[in-house]
């Protein structure tokens, strides 16, 4: 991990990662299961062309948080599959904004689990995330 990259305190490195989330991160976390907060710190590499944070970063970042999430916060964890996510934009971050989520669990079923996600930059909410998750059995 960079170590120029700062995150507030109370923030470790996200315990689990993946080829992809290496290429968006580093990603940080502090909790667990659904009181798990994920944050990230915009970098250049995140911004499109007018220097906002790209739609597609932030909806990476809801989709990690709200299964994550869910996962976690049932032990063993559980194993899903994302079957729909759907966000709204009412903000925007910039380089070297502070991205902080928080999930919201609505349901978790033997086949189907539901959560809302939030995306913080300081005292603003910028993303409304809505998710459904198949929940695997084997």
């Amino acid at each position: 991990m960079p170590e120029d990259i700062e995150a507030p305190p109370g923030f470790g490195p996200l315990f689990r990662s993946s080829p992809f989330l290496e290429t968006i991160g580093p990603l940080f976390s502090r909790g667990n299961g659904g009181d798990m907060v994920i944050g990230l710190r915009a970098a250049r590499k995140h911004c499109n062309a007018r220097g906002l944070v790209h739609g597609g970063v932030l909806s990476t970042l809801a989709d990690i948080a709200l299964g994550y999430g869910l996962a976690y916060s049932q032990d063993p964890p559980l194993k899903l599959v994302t079957a729909s996510l759907t966000l709204d934009f009412a903000g925007s971050g910039k380089e070297g904004d502070w991205l902080e989520t928080h999930v919201d669990i609505q349901r978790i079923g033997s086949r189907l689990a539901f959560a809302n996600c939030y995306i913080w930059v300081a005292d603003q909410r910028i993303v409304r995330a809505s998710a459904s998750f198949a929940v695997s059995s084997d």
